[in-house]
């Protein structure tokens, strides 16, 4: 099958050409903008002189674009998408709909949110590892003085972002009044003790002409996303996620050193470490591999997915200690390939455990390994999405 790969800064990129290639495709690699999402009059002539030189048999990019889609509706080929960020709000465009689509998402509430509206182009995908990588990277076994290094260089790390940089949209509505404010503390308050659930979008009327006035957003024009949508996942639930980690970092920072690999350098706690940010390709999964424990704190937005954050744990042989995502019950087995806490007062206790346990936590995360090497690598999608069409 011929492919017309979108390129774009998107994270993934080396590791599904490599994946489309070994299963046989051949690749035309497109350089697209992720800015040309979904009117550009050059961009879209650009795209479509392309399909009519190259002939592919689809067009595949990671994130969906309306823009795509709809030359690809005009010039008859299929366009498949898989969506990795969340959340997206180009998911809610009228162009969702175009039959040359087929779109994958990797959280399953999401995809029954599509399917539930009787949207037949989106799918649920989960995300990969790419093994084959990950496995070559081995960390050092020297410093630079040449001193032997231990296995593992931290007890507990967390690898993300604290919502503390850019889109900080909350931060911007300083013009609430003190009826908001009261409700979204106790709105906010109330979904970070749920695990599993999140509903922030539905409880937003009360306070939605507030929330216009201090930070104005509106739906796209050919979207059908709701501005209850828009400030729950692109503002509320950034904040409570932020607060969330925060919170959680503090915690387990009081008993054991905690490791923090973050763009926010400001971000200081007593116990623990602020590395600054790591590139995702040659540095992250070093961090995975020389952690005891790795953490997952999931962004609130994601409904039942699992990150990819996760799968990179595991693909790269670290012990995972996860926030509850329903979809891991689909894959994986607590406690056997990876475990997951439901509260603050867990997560301590869990973390107290496997740091006295190494045994126990180094099957873990053997068996977390073996179960994405076997199942969840980047060919293994490419197989299961290109079977759909």
């Amino acid at each position: 099958m011929k492919i017309l790969f979108l390129e774009w800064a998107s994270f993934g990129n080396e590791d599904m050409q490599e994946a489309f290639r070994a299963e046989g495709h051949s690749l035309v690699s497109f350089p697209f903008s992720n800015k040309e999402t979904r009117q550009d009059t050059a961009a879209e002539k650009r795209l479509a002189e392309a399909l009519r030189r190259e002939a592919p048999d689809l067009v595949f990019s990671f994130n969906y674009f309306p823009l795509v889609s709809n030359v690809c509706k005009k010039e008859a080929v299929r366009y498949v998408s898989w969506v990795y960020d969340s959340p997206y709000v180009m998911l809610y465009s009228y162009t969702t709909i175009n039959p040359c689509n087929t779109i994958y998402v990797f959280d399953k509430e999401l995809c029954m949110e599509f399917q539930r509206a009787g949207i037949s182009t989106v799918h649920y995908l989960p995300m990969a590892a790419n093994t084959g990588r990950l496995d070559r990277l081995c960390p050092a076994d020297t410093n630079r003085s040449g001193e032997a290094l231990p296995p593992f260089g931290y007890d507990i790390s967390f690898v993300g972002s604290l919502y503390t940089e850019k889109h900080n949209f909350f931060e911007r509505m300083t013009s609430l009044s003190d009826y908001a404010k009261g409700y979204l503390d106790a709105l906010m308050s109330a979904q970070m003790n749920i695990q599993g659930y999140n509903f922030i979008q539905e409880s937003l009327s009360p306070i939605m002409e507030d929330l216009y006035r201090a930070l104005p957003m509106d739906p796209n024009p050919d979207g059908v996303e709701s501005r209850e949508y828009l400030y729950a996942q692109y503002v509320i639930n950034r904040k409570i996620t932020g607060l969330e980690r925060a919170r959680i970092l503090q915690a387990a920072a009081a008993h054991h050193p905690v490791d923090l690999f973050t763009h926010d350098r400001s971000f200081q706690l007593p116990g623990l470490t602020n590395h600054g940010s790591v590139d995702n390709i040659t540095e992250m999964p070093l961090v995975f591999k020389r952690s005891r424990i790795n953490l997952n704190i999931s962004l609130r937005s994601i409904k039942s997915g699992i990150p990819q954050r996760a799968f990179d744990i595991m693909g790269s042989g670290g012990f995972l200690l996860s926030n509850y995502q329903n979809d891991f019950m689909e894959y994986f087995i607590p406690g056997e390939d990876f475990d997951y806490y439901e509260s603050t007062e867990d997560l301590l206790a869990k973390t107290d455990y496997y740091l006295t346990h190494d045994d126990e936590r180094a099957a873990i995360a053997q068996s977390g390994h073996a179960k994405i090497d076997s199942r969840h690598t980047y060919r293994h999608r490419v197989r299961e999405m290109l079977a759909r069409l």
